[in-house]
């Protein structure tokens, strides 16, 4: 799978959407068009492997990182750097 060619600030906003527990993968989608697995590989590149390991762990466990696993949709925190 390949990864579009992204800017260091892209990069670096992606990752940190992806640490955000309230954050989608659909939202990192939209906003930047990577899918979910691509998400995961930038971060596997981009992070040591013992922090790719708990990031890994922790968004597993997370229903607020999948829109379709959570118990709400509206009411929800939008931060202003978010598109959607």
């Amino acid at each position: 799978m390949k990864l579009p060619n992204l800017d260091l600030q892209t990069i670096d906003r992606i990752i940190e959407m992806a640490w955000e527990d309230r954050t989608p993968f659909d939202v990192i989608e939209t906003q930047f068009g990577l899918q979910e697995k691509q998400v995961i590989l930038l971060m596997r590149q981009q992070m040591k492997e013992s922090s790719f390991r708990m990031w890994r762990e922790r968004v597993t466990k997370r229903k607020t990182k999948h829109l379709f696993k959570r118990e709400f949709i509206a009411g929800r925190f939008k931060s202003q750097n978010q598109k959607s």
